[in-house]
């Protein structure tokens, strides 16, 4: 179960994702389905990969009554876009998310090591931020189109998976193409002194 400080400000219990629980009341025991399609918060998920601001979440969750507060638990399934992490080419996807979360009574004493434990406001419960840290510990760290994804060519870039036959032909480390310009310009010296009038050659032919 994830644990965060809860969020700051007065809840809204117009916001989706703020939900009601007084029809539980404090009855230890109590329980409530909740099944409903919400919008995307804006910003959930990583550089590469999340959830379109706006795009339906589904929820199915389960609120029961405890003596410390309410517990939440159930799915979300939410959209995902993204790019390849390879070819770099456009990825969507559906991720079902786990979500579990105990949301501790305002005015339940808590020990230093459970300060961080949620916190309901009156009758209210934020689930987003339960939502975010559940989403973000989902989703890929390097998603990929297909397991076995070529990626791009390093020198131009084309898409190796659509042309596997993708080459440059052979090529030549430029420092070793360097040293290769070097060794003709001396071997076309050697020959232009050698072919010079009154060298070596010329006078052995003389006598």
């Amino acid at each position: 179960m994830t644990t965060h400080r809860p969020s700051a400000g007065q809840l809204d219990a117009r916001s989706p994702l703020v939900l009601d629980t007084h029809d539980l009341g404090r009855r230890a025991g109590a329980l409530r389905e909740v099944h409903a399609s919400v919008p995307a918060p804006e910003g959930i998920g990583n550089a590469v990969i999340g959830i379109p601001t706006g795009s339906p979440i589904g929820l199915d969750l389960r609120l029961e009554s405890v003596s410390e507060g309410v517990l939440v638990s159930g799915l979300a399934t939410v959209r995902l876009e993204g790019e390849c992490s390879r070819c770099l080419t456009r990825l969507e996807d559906e991720l079902d998310v786990d979500l579990q979360e105990l949301f501790v009574y305002e005015d339940q004493s808590v020990t230093d090591d459970d300060e961080d434990l949620a916190r309901m406001q009156s009758e209210l419960l934020d689930l987003e931020p339960t939502l975010r840290d559940a989403v973000v510990l989902d989703l890929p760290f390097t998603p990929l189109c297909r397991e076995d994804c070529a990626g791009l060519c390093p020198d131009c870039g084309v898409n190796l998976n659509d042309e596997p036959d993708h080459t440059h032909g052979p090529s030549t480390d430029a420092r070793w193409g360097a040293l290769g310009d070097w060794a003709g310009a001396v071997d076309t010296a050697a020959v232009e002194e050698e072919t010079k009038p009154g060298n070596g050659s010329e006078e052995h032919e003389g006598h």
